[in-house]
C-alpha cells in the first residue's frame, strides 16, 4: 500500500467531493487523527469489555444475595440499562458535532466517559454498603452511555470527512478497529487477572484494576483531540454560513427513511458485537463448562484476528462497494450461525478457537464496513446526528440487552443454541434494510 492510499495519508484534494483535502497533511497531524479517532472508541470498548469478561466477579460484588443465574441477569441488566440514554446521548452529542464541530463534541465526550469508567473502580462492595453499591453502579453506567454515545459516530465521520473518495471505507475501518483493541486488551487482563489472582483476590479487589487504566488513557485522548483542526468539509459549512442550526429537526423531516434503514442496518452489529465479541466468555464458562483462562484465551486469539479482518473488510467495500459486503455478512449469518453454536458444544479448545475467528470474521464483513456506510448515507449537515442517533437507538434497543436477552432466552427456552437464533433474527432484518438502501461508496459527499 502506497503512503498516499494508506488510511489517514490524504491528498492534497479528492478527485470526486465538493470540498478540498486538507494540503500537505503532515505525517505528524496524520498520526493525530489517527489516535484522536481510535483512543476514544479504545477506552469505551475497554470498559464494556472489562465488565462483560468479568461479569461475574462483578455479579458476586454487587449482587450476592441472589442465585448465581439471576445475579448475573442484574448484572447484565445494568449492562444493558446503560444503554437507553445513549440515544438521548446521540441526540446531545450529534447536535453539538453538526452544529459546533465534530472536535468538540469529540474532546468533551472522552473527558466524561474516561472518569466514569475510572469511578467504577472506587465503588464500594454490596457488603459494606448494601443496595448503594449496585445503585451507584447503574448511576456510572448511565453516564457512561450518555458520554459514550458520541464516540463511534464522531470518529467515524471525522475520518470520513478527511478520506479521498475512494479510501473512506479504509479510514473508517481505524474505529470499529479500535473498539476491537479495546476489547483485546480487556481481554488480556481479564485473562492474566484469571491466572494472577485466586477467586478471593479476584472478589475482593482484583476486578477494579482494569477500571482504573481508563483515567490515564481518557487524558491522553482528551489531549491528541485538542490538537486537531475540524474536518476540512464541515470547516468549509461553518466559513460559508450553511451549518444546521437545528440538526435533529431536519434529521426527522427531511431523513428519516435514511435513519430507518440505518438502524435496521446497524442491528446486526449489535447484536453480533456483544454477543459475538462481549459474551462469549462469559458463555463459554457459563453455559459449556469451560474454564475461565480458556474462555478468555480464546477470545483473546479471536480478536487479534478480528483486528486484521477489519482492515480487510475495509478496503473490499471501496472495491466492491458497501452494499455488497453488507449484504454478504447478513446472508452468511442467516445460514451459518447456528451449525457455529453446534460446534461449539464439542468440548475441544481448538474447535472452539476455529469457531470464534469464523465468527469474528463473518461480523467483520458488517462491522468494518459500517462506519463508511452510515457516515455516507448522511449528508454532512446532519451527519454526525444521523449516525449517531441511528447507531445508539439499535445498540440501546438490541445491542446493550443482547448479553441479558441471551442469557435470560436460554434459561427460558432450555437451548443453549438461542443466541444462535437470536443473531439469526437480526441478520435478516439488516439484509432487508440494506437491500432497500443506495449504494454510497465512492460517490461524492452530500452537503
Amino acid at each position: 500500500m502506497s503512503t498516499d492510499d494508506s488510511p489517514l495519508a490524504a491528498p492534497s484534494t479528492s478527485p470526486d467531493s465538493r470540498t478540498p483535502l486538507p494540503t500537505g497533511l503532515s505525517k505528524d497531524a496524520r498520526r493525530r487523527v489517527l489516535w484522536g479517532s481510535f483512543i476514544g472508541n479504545f477506552v469505551e470498548w475497554f470498559d464494556y469489555a472489562v465488565y462483560g469478561y468479568l461479569a461475574s466477579t462483578i455479579a458476586a460484588a454487587f449482587f450476592p444475595d441472589s442465585d448465581k443465574r439471576t445475579a448475573l441477569l442484574a448484572t447484565f441488566a445494568v449492562f444493558a440499562i446503560s444503554f437507553f440514554v445513549r440515544p438521548l446521548g446521540g441526540f446531545v452529542w450529534g447536535h453539538i458535532g453538526d452544529r459546533i464541530g465534530r472536535r468538540t463534541a469529540l474532546s468533551i465526550s472522552i473527558l466524561i466517559m474516561s472518569g466514569a469508567t475510572f469511578c467504577i473502580a472506587l465503588i464500594p462492595s454490596y457488603s459494606l454498603i448494601g443496595m448503594g453499591a449496585p445503585i451507584i453502579l447503574l448511576v456510572i453506567r448511565v453516564i457512561q452511555g450518555f458520554s459514550a454515545a458520541g464516540e463511534y459516530a464522531g470518529a467515524s465521520a471525522f475520518l470520513v470527512e478527511y478520506a479521498p473518495a475512494h479510501r473512506r471505507g479504509m479510514y473508517a475501518a481505524v474505529v470499529p478497529a479500535s473498539t476491537a483493541a479495546g476489547l483485546l486488551l480487556g481481554s488480556l487482563l481479564a485473562a492474566v487477572l484469571s491466572v494472577v489472582l485466586n477467586a478471593q483476590q479476584m472478589a475482593e479487589w482484583g476486578w477494579r484494576l482494569p477500571f482504573l487504566l481508563a483515567a490515564p488513557m481518557g487524558l491522553i485522548g482528551r489531549y491528541i483531540r485538542t490538537k486537531l483542526e475540524d474536518t476540512p468539509v464541515f470547516r468549509e459549512l461553518a466559513l460559508e454560513d450553511k451549518v444546521d442550526h437545528a440538526p435533529v429537526k431536519d434529521m426527522f423531516t427531511r431523513h428519516w427513511a435514511s435513519l430507518v434503514l440505518a438502524v435496521g442496518a446497524v442491528l446486526l452489529n449489535a447484536v453480533g458485537f456483544y454477543v459475538i465479541l462481549s459474551y462469549m466468555p462469559t458463555y463459554l464458562s457459563t453455559e459449556l463448562g469451560f474454564s475461565a483462562t480458556e474462555s478468555f484465551a480464546a477470545t483473546t486469539i479471536a480478536l487479534v484476528t478480528y483486528i486484521g479482518f477489519i482492515f480487510l473488510t475495509g478496503l473490499a467495500s471501496d472495491r466492491f462497494g458497501r452494499k455488497r459486503v453488507l449484504i454478504t455478512a447478513s446472508v452468511l449469518f442467516t445460514l451459518l450461525t447456528v451449525p457455529a453454536f453446534m460446534l461449539l458444544d464439542v468440548g475441544n479448545f481448538g474447535v472452539i478457537l476455529l469457531v470464534e475467528i469464523f465468527l469474528g470474521g463473518m461480523l467483520t464483513l458488517n462491522d468494518g464496513t459500517l462506519p463508511s456506510f452510515l457516515a455516507e448515507l448522511f449528508p454532512t449537515r446532519i451527519r454526525y446526528s444521523g449516525f449517531a442517533v441511528s447507531f445508539n437507538l439499535a445498540n440501546a434497543l438490541f445491542g446493550g440487552t443482547a448479553p441479558f436477552v441471551a442469557t435470560l432466552l436460554i434459561g427460558a427456552l432450555h437451548t443453549k443454541l438461542a443466541p444462535a437464533w437470536y443473531l439469526v433474527a437480526a441478520a435478516l432484518i439488516s439484509l432487508a434494510a440494506v437491500l432497500c438502501a443506495k449504494e454510497t461508496s465512492r460517490k461524492p459527499l452530500a452537503q
